[in-house]
């Protein structure tokens, strides 16, 4: 943090290199100290200090600056200003509202967010009641999503309740409560680079359920995981983002739009809008936090949107919330430090980015956790971020390196989207590390088969891969009969499971049983055809079979409706055996 007897610092600007300003004449001045630069109070961030000469990056289009430009030093790191407001709202890069979806904030307006001012206040607690870090000090209604907004005792603040306001409105600059004579409001500011305390980080235990086939069956993310979505252009990254803001069971979303292109964020806006809520029937938009800064926006505050999506998800984590961080994308994260670094000089490492992209990648997804909070809540954040290698290049050093951080790699494959197979998830190169974890959370909720046959799927899908192969050299006819059926295995399962729709209004989103339910369909369908074969049938005959009730139980159940997927199994069970 910075010394406040610094705030007030004068100087003056030396040179100007895109959003790289030097400027002289600064004392006491602190790295990562937020400077005002210029007539239009620019936002900047100290970077470096060499004797007298600071240098910082702008978070705004510096043109129009000159040598000589007023500077000053506010006394405090960047922060964001966390409060009733946020959810619904669509915000800038520093967290500063947006007025509508296409407008840019004129220069130098204040970083700050949160309207109306005045807030309805129910509080918790007592004149004479001891409180700590985290301790709830009342609420605010809110009728966005039905999210309950809790006011707690901010960290490093412990003592006795002095006194309270009586229940009604109060302003967001209006001391809610007094500690051993500290105010105490509903509006906080925290500095974005830090991570926001907790009392103790809880091992992982349950899935994030996004309704997602591919991910919830053979890739799970655990509460509190990290995730990374990896694919080139056009391989259906943002659509899959999108699903999972849609649909993942997490109480709170904040969804950072990170240097991608305006209108794909538009219309995710009007999807968020239009899309019903299951939890309350309104907009979901009204539990989501958008942070956009799109390619057109300034590039420096690109770099600074993770951390304040992290912050504010951080927030309400704080609150014992479930909390999804999703950005789109790091990549383009990466390249504003990139684009950084080379202007002010810094030697260059991979492909150009600096020496530090791994620790800054580490740092990011490491904030994502499962928390006993200091109120004694619990509460997680899952990050999820979308990779966009150039050219589709897995071994860039972004996705190299994000690789190595997180706790699942869903990769996205250019031949399957080619082939319109949607969600494109590689299974052979995608991975999960917390499936024991989700292994015991399905057993405890009834389907004790999960893990095997999660781990059966991915064996066919594998073993179908490598006879696809031998069959384009040597024909299906040179196959023997079990490997054919480990092919049309392959197929059943990439066609009546892993594929979905997102524009159907059946297969959006798939319930955990239903998802079960149409994985033993296909397991249970392979078996049959396996002992047919066995007994004497000819392949040819199993493979003429109609398996087209197979293929499209998904998009002809309902998105809970595990028992009519059951069904139509015994059916094909039933139909399969009249074969023999």
């Amino acid at each position: 943090m910075s010394d406040p007897a610094a705030a007030g610092t004068t100087g003056h600007v030396v040179r100007v290199n895109g959003p790289l300003v030097e400027a002289e004449g600064l004392t006491r001045v602190a790295a990562l100290e937020v400077l005002e630069i210029g007539t239009n109070r620019l936002p900047a961030e100290v970077i470096s200090i060499s004797g007298g000469l600071v240098t910082a990056q702008a978070h705004e289009y510096t043109g129009g600056l000159c040598v000589g430009d007023p500077v000053r030093a506010l006394g405090h790191p960047l922060s964001a200003r966390l409060g009733p407001g946020l959810l619904g709202g669509i915000f800038d890069g520093l967290l500063r509202p947006l007025a509508n979806r296409s407008a840019w904030l004129a220069p130098g307006a204040p970083a700050e967010a949160g309207t109306p001012a005045r807030w309805s206040f129910r509080p918790s607690v007592t004149a004479g009641t001891r409180v700590g870090p985290g301790t709830l000090l009342g609420t605010v209604p809110m009728a966005a999503g039905g999210i309950e907004h809790r006011a707690l005792v901010p960290a490093g603040l412990a003592g006795t309740v002095d006194w309270v306001s009586e229940p009604g409105e109060v302003a967001e600059d209006e001391a809610v409560i007094t500690v051993d004579g500290t105010p105490v409001r509903v509006v906080e500011h925290w500095p974005v680079r830090i991570p926001r305390p907790v009392r103790e980080r809880l091992r992982l235990a349950a899935p994030l359920i996004t309704g997602q086939r591919v991910v919830d069956l053979l890739f799970p993310i655990a509460q509190g995981a990290t995730a990374a979505v990896p694919g080139g252009f056009g391989t259906g990254k943002t659509v899959l983002l999108q699903q999972i803001v849609k649909w993942c069971d997490a109480d709170i979303i904040v969804f950072v739009g990170c240097g991608e292109r305006g209108n794909e964020l538009a219309d995710a806006l009007t999807d968020l809008e239009q899309l019903e809520d299951p939890r309350t029937g309104r907009s979901l938009l009204e539990r989501t936090v958008v942070i956009a800064n799109t390619s057109n926006m300034p590039v420096m505050a690109r770099e600074a949107s993770v951390y304040t999506g992290m912050t504010v998800a951080e927030y309400y984590r704080d609150m014992g919330y479930a909390t999804v961080l999703l950005a789109d994308s790091t990549s383009r994260w990466a390249e504003a430090l990139r684009e950084f670094s080379s202007r002010s000089g810094e030697l260059p490492a991979e492909e150009g980015f600096p020496a530090g992209l791994a620790s800054a990648l580490a740092a990011f997804y490491e904030r994502a956790c499962r928390v006993t909070t200091l109120g004694g809540e619990e509460g997680s954040v899952t990050a999820i971020g979308a990779v966009s290698p150039p050219g589709g290049d897995m071994t860039e050093p972004v996705t190299a390196h994000t690789e190595r951080f997180v706790r699942c790699l869903w990769s996205l494959d250019r031949d399957l989207a080619y082939a319109r197979h949607y969600p494109a998830i590689s299974w052979r190169r995608s991975f999960a590390r917390d499936v024991e974890a989700v292994a015991t959370w399905q057993a405890a909720e009834g389907r004790t088969s999960w893990a095997l046959d999660r781990a059966r799927a991915i064996a066919l899908l594998g073993e179908a891969d490598r006879l696809s192969s031998v069959v384009e050299l040597v024909g299906l006819g040179a196959l023997p009969g079990r490997e054919r059926m480990v092919l049309l295995a392959g197929r059943l399962l990439r066609e009546a499971v892993l594929q979905q729709s997102a524009l159907s209004e059946n297969d959006a989103f798939c319930s955990p049983a239903k998802q079960m339910a149409l994985l033993e369909l296909v397991l249970d369908v392979y078996d049959r055809c396996q002992a047919l074969v066995d007994g004497g049938l000819p392949a040819s005959a199993v493979e003429e079979f109609d398996f087209t009730p197979v293929t499209r139980a998904r998009d002809e159940t309902g998105p809970d409706d595990d028992e009519a997927v059951r069904t139509r199994r015994d059916e094909q069970l039933r139909a399969l055996d009249g074969l023999a």
